[in-house]
């Protein structure tokens, strides 16, 4: 089997090339700007939407929010076979888009996919912010990857872990967004992924959604420190824009 490799695009935005399948994680491709909700983009993707190639799923951890699907996102899904969100976005979304619960799986190819729970938030979030997914990919002779999604959760992670886990590769999302309307993280903080690599003991940590946009308070320098303090720098694989590791 070849080996698993993770391009980090920009943002939120990772191919994910497992199992024979080319994964994209929740695509944004708009140059910088402002945007809805009064958020602002001041990265563009390290790869351009037309560069992108072929991809066979795309995981979105929701579609409501332009920092997770952008306009350039949505032409995109308008050409990729399958599309797995949450249950309301794939009724708002429709084309391809397939809900994808807590705990449901579906295959394709060699390769199984979970939804998992994600919380974009502190607990009552999602009335707010509206429902949100991670995602884990399994199959014969494959690492088993966790993409968290807008997560901000430990107890969501433990959780993941508990029904999934140990988990080889994790994906998470780990920017400590914050935005004015809620005095609060939207998604992991540095110090929360390093401790949900403890929770999930997973063996390679990649993350993203941690720079590119104004409302992130955290960053790779504070990622990286924050594994440090707790004795995780092996485990951490921190990819600048446009690079890739492979596992």
């Amino acid at each position: 089997m070849a080996a698993t490799r993770i391009q980090v695009i920009g943002g939120p935005t990772a191919l994910i090339e497992y199992g024979g399948l080319r994964l994209l994680t929740d695509p944004t491709f708009d140059p910088p700007g402002n945007s809805e909700h009064g958020l602002v983009k001041t990265d563009p993707p390290a790869v351009p939407v037309g560069e992108i190639g072929h991809i066979d799923v795309v995981l979105l951890s929701h579609d409501e929010h332009p920092d997770n699907l952008d306009t350039s996102g949505r032409k995109l899904l308008a050409g990729v076979p399958l599309v797995l969100t949450t249950p309301t976005g794939a009724e708002r979304l429709g084309g391809t888009a397939k809900a994808l619960p807590n705990w449901q799986s579906t295959r394709v190819g060699d390769v199984t996919i979970i939804g998992v729970p994600a919380l974009h938030g502190p607990k009552g979030a999602d009335a707010v912010v509206g429902e949100v997914i991670g995602f884990v990919l399994t199959g014969a002779g494959l690492p088993t990857v966790y993409v968290s999604g807008d997560n901000a959760s430990l107890d969501v992670v433990e959780e993941v872990a508990f029904h999934t886990g140990p988990i080889d590769i994790a994906v998470l999302f780990a920017g400590g967004a914050r935005v004015p309307v809620m005095n609060a993280y939207l998604t992991l903080t540095s110090g929360h992924a390093a401790r949900a690599a403890e929770i999930l003991d997973a063996k390679a940590v990649v993350p993203v959604h941690v720079e590119g946009w104004e409302h992130f308070t955290q960053g790779p320098g504070t990622v990286r420190d924050a594994f440090a303090t707790r004795g995780l720098s092996d485990r951490l694989v921190l990819l600048e824009a446009g690079e890739s590791a492979e596992f």
